[in-house]
Order: structure tokens, then C-alpha cells, then sequence
């Protein structure tokens, strides 16, 4: 075979080729292409423009510095983390969470706890001038006779008893099944 036969052959080959995928090719396909260049050839229309530019060249700046630096390996696993937290989420869950939420809103909410929270601010105001008076003596002796004032020893058994109790209450409360 002739060099020029084969070249012959390998174009007729070429031209069955064209033909076939032109046979192939349905109007939906041919309407899926023209549609995909036209995508395409607007995006490129769109990079023309000097600030898209600039935005594009400076996020593949950044992408490529956070590829660098391990924050775009960090972002990853933080969207994927929240992907599966998202996932892992059922309705009786959150159902739960709101339930959760709505307890605490009325618990705080009520006029016991306003009571509470103004006398404690009281409380702490009055503490805050007391103690802003000068003191009479520093060292370890003023303190000894600070201690042996009954005010100052009032105030310890009240924070003493205090801490028992709260340290009870907990116990207690870490024993007791929460109910459902």
C-alpha cells in the first residue's frame, strides 16, 4: 500500500467517523451542546469584565494561600463536621433542644428568679460599700481580728452553709434521673 492510499484510508476512516457521530447525535443532544457553549461563552463574557477579573484572580489568590497555610484542609473537615452534625440531627432531637429551651426561658422568666437576681445585685452593692470603707488594719494581725469580729464569722458560717447545701443539691441531682 501506497503512502497516498493510505493517507486515502485513514480520511475515509475519519469521514465514517464524522458520519457516525453525526448519525448518533439526537436533537436533544444537539440542544444540550449548543446550550452548554452558550453557558460557556457567557461565563467568558463575564471574566471580561475588570472587576469580576480582579475578583476571580484574588479568590484564586487566597484559595491558593489557604491551601498553603492549612486553612482550606481546616474548612473542609469544619463544613463536613457540620454536614454530619446536620445529618446526625433527628426531629426527636431537636424537638428535645427547643423543649430544653423553652424550660429554661420559663424557669429564668419567672418573678422568683427577678426577685433573686435584684436582691443578689442589691446585695453585692451594698458588699461593694461596705468594703470601700478604709480598712482598719492590714497584715496578718488585722486579719486575725477581722476574723474575730461576730459579723465576720456570721458571714462565713452563711457562706459555709451555703456551700453544704448547694454541694447536697447536686449530689442529689446528679442521682436523679432527668425525666423525659
Amino acid at each position: 500500500m501506497t503512502e497516498t492510499s493510505a493517507n486515502a484510508d485513514a480520511a475515509a476512516q475519519f469521514l465514517r467517523l464524522g458520519n457516525a457521530v453525526v448519525d448518533a447525535m439526537t436533537d436533544t443532544m444537539v440542544e444540550r451542546l449548543t446550550g452548554t457553549a452558550g453557558n460557556a461563552l457567557e461565563l467568558v463574557d463575564k471574566l471580561n469584565d475588570p472587576d469580576v477579573r480582579e475578583g476571580v484572580s484574588s479568590l484564586l489568590d487566597a484559595v491558593g494561600t489557604m491551601h498553603r497555610t492549612g486553612v482550606l484542609t481546616t474548612i473542609v473537615e469544619l463544613l463536613t463536621l457540620v454536614h454530619a452534625a446536620r445529618s446526625a440531627a433527628t426531629d426527636s432531637m431537636v424537638e428535645r433542644a427547643f423543649a430544653f429551651v423553652e424550660h429554661m426561658v420559663n424557669t429564668v422568666g419567672t418573678e422568683d428568679i427577678g426577685t433573686l437576681a435584684y436582691e443578689a445585685k442589691s446585695a453585692m452593692e451594698d458588699a461593694v460599700d461596705i468594703c470601700g470603707i478604709p480598712a482598719s488594719g492590714g497584715g496578718l494581725w488585722g486579719t486575725v481580728r477581722l476574723l474575730t469580729q461576730p459579723q465576720t464569722q456570721e458571714a462565713l458560717r452563711f457562706v459555709l452553709s451555703f456551700a453544704c447545701a448547694l454541694r447536697k443539691r447536686s449530689v442529689f441531682m446528679s442521682k436523679t434521673p432527668t425525666p423525659s
